[in-house]
């Protein structure tokens, strides 16, 4: 059953993808030959180009092309001629029955006579050729790469007026660039002994050029091809021009730097004669490709020239056929598939009330209200109807097809969207143990009671000048993780808060602006709750204010301000903009900033209060704020922390902060010296009992 079921869907497809990817070749090959007069540069990526297509599927275009079309446009008939471009991409029709969404590559005929013909047997055995194969093609491969890894481990560092490191090997093997991100050149000992310093120089050149055009990597990526389809003969014809194409663009290259081509190519020959060429794709050097014809074009100086219109016009036709013919095909293709494949992931909008229960200790009734703004983008507002309190909106709601991940700073959920639209099922994270959860569409019948919050209270006069009325301060207990700084109304509270992190927050300054402080300043932590005195809810300077004297009365805090140099960051807008939106909460909302390692969130904020935040809890020096943006925003980042250990790399593979910024937020932090205002600590105490 599971062979039949096979058999009628995927080896076919390999079937097809193979044949997609052979005609490529022969298209490639056609390039190549139109373009021999031509630089072998383009040659190259031409052949390059070729390699890349057995790694991508024309159904993952097509599948573009399928989702391009509007539904509504689904059922307009077709010209005759598009049948045409649905049979270059898909010989064959598709079947009826199993059909993904994504789409087949080719449907294998239906007859019962083929069915049995591909039976189950066949198919294991062809699957067995096809792992021993690529198996063993991928051990000698390692073997190889290993082979090479002791060699450059015992190797021994030079120093060559080249910028590229060098390491010397007493093995005989020919200069050769070893390493895809970071390459190095190996080179025997004594070569400068047996080449004359002006072929030495060449040699160097062509290593060189190797390493500026990345040919390793690219290699590297042929390789995993050859792994894949061993059998396919054009992926082994590929890997031959690739190397001789490779080859003579450095040689090119060498000779346009002015390196005579009869020393040149003495110098390729005394190599070839000393020493042995490098057993992989991957490790570049200077002996590999056709030799003879190598040096004939080297002393003959046919260097390539550049495309010319026609070439480029030629170049680009080509490109936009490959592309363009597969998503044409997902357009076109009848309407019965776009029908099938629209079945199969439809689900109602995910906008509505969502119910779950979180079983842990106990009970948590959790209910999450996702909205549809007039851009289109999803926000969430999340409620726990087992502690007092409103909603807490959250950070980001993305849909990626049916995996719904909801962000609420101090909480994430993950899950999946079920066939019939009624129900998410996944995990929560909050702590370091995820606990499944499972949220239920909710009806007006079965719909959980909301408890209405009180009332807003009023906000505290502008000109007041208020402090706490009640307040009551107390040593953190050791397993409390903090600061953690809450407004509620007329309530302030810090958890595990240093009085460092307290001069922080009142003054907006970041560590190392504070100065002239004792040891304990920065490691004893404090619990603090209180209320101010008057009437309303006060802003967050006026909290500021409180806690300023909260300081000077229980921690007798004095200080004075001083002018210094130091290194800063400058928080400003990246090349193509921002990507972040502009909070649609009510401009009265007091902004929500959270941050932890490697994750941080706001939500009604400005890019001075961002800049802040990131001061405190993100890197290790002042952010001044020159975006010149305006207004409030909602955005979240993720990074890695540079002081995380290696296993806590999670499988992301998240980027430190400074790339984060520029790939999530559209911004940069910039490092400068700026002079900033200090506050130097001239008195302290801890605080007396309550």
């Amino acid at each position: 059953m599971v062979g039949s079921a096979w058999s009628d869907a995927w080896s076919a497809q390999v079937v097809n993808h193979v044949w997609q990817s052979t005609l490529v070749v022969l298209v490639a090959w056609g390039l190549a030959l139109r373009l021999r007069k031509n630089r072998a540069g383009t040659r190259y990526w031409i052949w390059m180009a070729a390699s890349l297509k057995f790694l991508l599927p024309f159904s993952v275009l097509a599948a573009l092309g399928r989702w391009v079309l509007p539904a509504s446009a689904a059922a307009m008939p077709h010209p005759s001629w598009s049948n045409v471009i649905v049979k270059v991409e898909q010989p064959a029709e598709l079947p009826t029955h199993g059909a993904d969404t994504f789409g087949m590559w080719l449907s294998p005929p239906t007859s019962s006579a083929q069915v049995q013909h591909h039976g189950s047997s066949a198919l294991e055995v062809l699957m067995a050729l096809w792992l021993c194969g690529a198996v063993l093609l991928l051990l000698r491969w390692l073997r190889n790469w290993w082979e090479m890894h002791v060699t450059l481990r015992d190797a021994a560092p030079a120093l060559f007026p080249i910028a590229v490191p060098v390491f010397l090997t007493s093995r005989r093997i020919g200069p050769a660039v070893v390493g895809l991100f970071q390459p190095k050149l190996l080179l025997p000992l004594e070569i400068h002994k047996r080449l004359p310093e002006d072929q030495l120089h060449a040699i160097l050149a062509h290593e060189v050029c190797h390493v500026q055009r990345r040919d390793n990597l690219t290699g590297a990526v042929h390789m995993l091809v050859e792994v894949l389809f061993w059998f396919h003969p054009g992926v082994w014809w590929i890997e031959r021009r690739l190397i001789a194409e490779r080859e003579a663009a450095c040689d090119e290259a060498v000779l346009q730097l002015g390196n005579e081509a009869e020393v040149y190519a003495e110098g390729i020959l005394n190599v070839c004669k000393f020493y042995a060429e490098s057993p992989l794709v991957c490790v570049s050097g200077v002996t590999g490709s056709e030799l003879k014809q190598r040096i004939v074009r080297i002393l003959t100086n046919r260097a390539g020239t550049r495309l010319s219109a026609g070439g480029k016009l030629l170049l680009s036709a080509a490109l936009i056929a490959m592309l363009s013919v597969p998503v044409l095909s997902g357009v076109l293709r009848p309407s019965d598939v776009r029908a099938q494949a629209k079945s199969a992931g439809a689900t109602d909008s995910i906008a509505a009330t969502w119910q779950g229960t979180l079983h842990t200790d106990r009970d948590y009734r959790f209910v999450v209200k996702i909205t549809s703004t007039s851009n289109g983008r999803l926000r969430s507002t999340f409620y726990n109807l087992s502690e007092p309190g409103g909603g807490s909106p959250g950070f980001s709601t993305t849909l990626n097809g049916s995996l719904l991940q909801l962000d609420f700073g101090f909480a994430m959920f993950e899950g999946s969207l079920g066939p019939d639209g009624n129900s998410i099922t996944g995990k929560w994270h909050q702590g370091p143990n995820p606990q499944p959860l499972i949220f239920l569409r909710a009806s007006p019948s079965t719909a959980w009671a909301i408890p209405v919050p009180p009332p807003q209270p009023a906000a505290m006069a502008a000109d007041s000048n208020p402090e706490f009325e009640v307040f009551t301060i107390k040593p953190s207990r050791p397993e409390e993780r903090g600061p953690r700084f809450m407004f509620n109304h007329r309530r302030f509270s810090v958890v595990a808060a240093t009085l460092d992190q307290l001069v922080q927050f009142a003054y907006s300054v970041q560590e190392k602006e504070v100065a002239g402080a004792p040891d304990w300043f920065r490691t004893a932590t404090y619990d603090i709750a209180a209320q101010p005195n008057g009437n309303g809810e006060p802003s967050i300077q006026q909290w500021r204010v409180m806690v300023r004297k909260l300081m000077a009365d229980r921690f007798q805090l004095r200080f004075h301000n001083e002018k210094r140099e130091m290194a800063v960051y400058a928080l400003t807008v990246a090349k193509g903009g921002p990507k972040f939106t502009r909070s649609e909460a009510d401009a009265s909302q007091i902004p929500m900033l959270g941050f932890g390692p490697g994750n941080m969130g706001a939500t009604n904020a400005t890019m001075a209060q961002v800049a802040e935040a990131m001061q405190q809890g993100v890197v290790d020096r002042p952010v001044i704020d020159q975006t010149g943006l305006s207004g409030r925003f909602d955005l979240r980042l993720r990074w890695h922390p540079a002081d995380a250990p290696a296993a806590a790399q999670d499988a992301d593979a998240l980027p430190d902060v400074f790339t984060a910024m520029q790939e999530q937020l559209g911004l940069r932090l910039s490092a400068r010296r700026a002079s900033v205002d200090v506050i130097v600590v001239d008195r302290v105490a801890k605080p007396s009992d309550n």
